[in-house]
Parts: structure tokens; sequence; C-alpha cells
């Protein structure tokens, strides 16, 4: 079993590693994501697609909305968890 599990780990990184060769140099200005310039999209129609005069509550809210349900989910389900974990019971 420990070695299954070595395996996976082992195989699992290496497919990282392989993986980020191909990432851009850390700060790179000539990247792919520098390229789009959808951050000025966002700075000159956000607040007319959106109503709302805060870019951050409009990116989160309208654009990203679904990401963010998906985030709250899993945040809320592990402060639950906690809760439960750490309850007291009274016998």
């Amino acid at each position: 079993m420990k070695l299954a599990a070595l395996f996976v780990v082992i195989l699992t990184g290496a497919m990282l590693i392989y993986a980020g060769q191909d990432l851009p140099a850390f700060g790179d200005s000539e990247s792919p994501a520098y390229q789009h310039r959808m951050t000025q999209y966002f700075i000159e129609n956000a607040e007319s697609e959106s109503g709302v005069t805060n870019i951050v509550t409009a990116l989160l809210a309208n654009y990203r909305g679904y990401d963010t349900l998906g985030e709250t989910a899993v945040i809320f389900t592990a402060g639950m968890s906690v809760l439960m974990l750490l309850r007291r019971r009274e016998l």
C-alpha cells in the first residue's frame, strides 16, 4: 500500500514539474496574461455593465459569479465541518 502511494506521489510530482516547464517566467511582461488587455476593459465597462461603482464587487459578483459561489460554498462547508468537529457533546 505504501509503495502504491509513493508511486502516485512521484508520478504527480513529475507531471507537475513537466507542466511547469511551459509557464512563463515570473513577472514577464510579455507573457500571454499581459497581452489580452482585459483589465482596461473591466475598468472602463464595469460600472455601466453591472451598475456597481466598486470594480472589485462588479468583477466578483457579475463577471465571476459562479466562481465566487463555488468558493463561498467550499469555505462554508469547511467552516461547518470544523464547527461540527469542535462542538461539545453533553452526555
